[in-house]
């Protein structure tokens, strides 16, 4: 326990802030499904970790400054539909429930175990994109984003396309192209890319997210990413105590 009456006015209100956002982070339900924004994860193996709700190492752990950036990235893309509406753009990311919560538009598929909720779709404004399209928003650091700008959100951002065409497929949303935008966190420059629909790559995922689900059923434990704990994304992972310890 943190002594309190010994630390700085600094030390002791971060220490609050961040056992608070900590408290209110633990009352989120957590998931009884493999999200549809995940399944472009290059590890399956983790991926059924998350679906099993295997206890994170200790040290990989969301922090309060960790959650605090996510609350910053929500803001921003609410910001974002503020900002393109304002632009004249029909863009519409709730759909009206009659009472107090609006819901986000989204998709349920295997019997409700794979699930996923878009950012928006724009029906209708101004004639640079075609209409109805799927609109995916993400914020990053300005690095991150120039690397999307640069590339393509396909080549920088593999995760983020695979979300991108699975959505389209199943919120039949695959005839025009799809809306990405990536806000730059530093600089609050914005970054708009038509993606158009992918079907191959919509398959492959939708593919991996039944493959994911049977293993699971059946008790099999896919196989890792990598031959060794110090692949870059063994290190980021969640898992990796629990991964290493457990056979190929």
């Amino acid at each position: 326990m943190l002594d309190l009456n010994h630390r700085s006015v600094n030390e002791r209100m971060n220490y609050l802030l961040d056992e608070g956002i900590k408290k209110e982070n633990s009352f989120q339900p957590e998931r009884t499904y493999l999200g549809g924004s995940r399944l472009g994860h290059p590890c399956e193996r983790a991926l059924q970790f998350e679906y099993f709700h295997a206890k994170k190492d200790p040290d990989k752990e969301f922090k309060g400054q960790t959650l605090r950036i996510f609350n910053v990235g929500h803001s921003l893309e609410d910001l974002a539909v503020r900002w393109i509406r304002q632009a004249g753009f029909d863009l519409r990311n709730e759909k009206p429930t009659g009472n107090m919560h609006p819901e986000q538009f989204g998709f349920s598929t295997a019997n409700g175990r794979i699930k996923g909720h878009i950012d928006g779709v724009f029906c209708g404004g101004p004639d640079c994109i075609q209409y109805p399209a799927l609109w995916e928003c993400k914020t990053m650091q300005a690095k991150k984003w120039k690397e999307c700008v640069k590339d393509g959100v396909a080549k920088a951002f593999p995760i983020y396309a695979a979300q991108i065409a699975i959505y389209q497929a199943y919120m039949d949303l695959t005839e025009n192209p799809a809306i990405f935008t990536s806000i730059n966190k530093d600089t609050e420059e914005l970054y708009f890319e038509a993606v158009p629909f992918d079907a191959a790559l919509a398959q492959r995922i939708s593919d991996k997210g039944v493959r994911i689900l049977q293993a699971c059923d059946a008790g099999n434990l896919l196989p890792r990413i990598a031959n060794s704990q110090d692949h870059f994304e063994c290190k980021w992972c969640f898992y990796t105590s629990r991964c290493w310890s457990l056979p190929q």
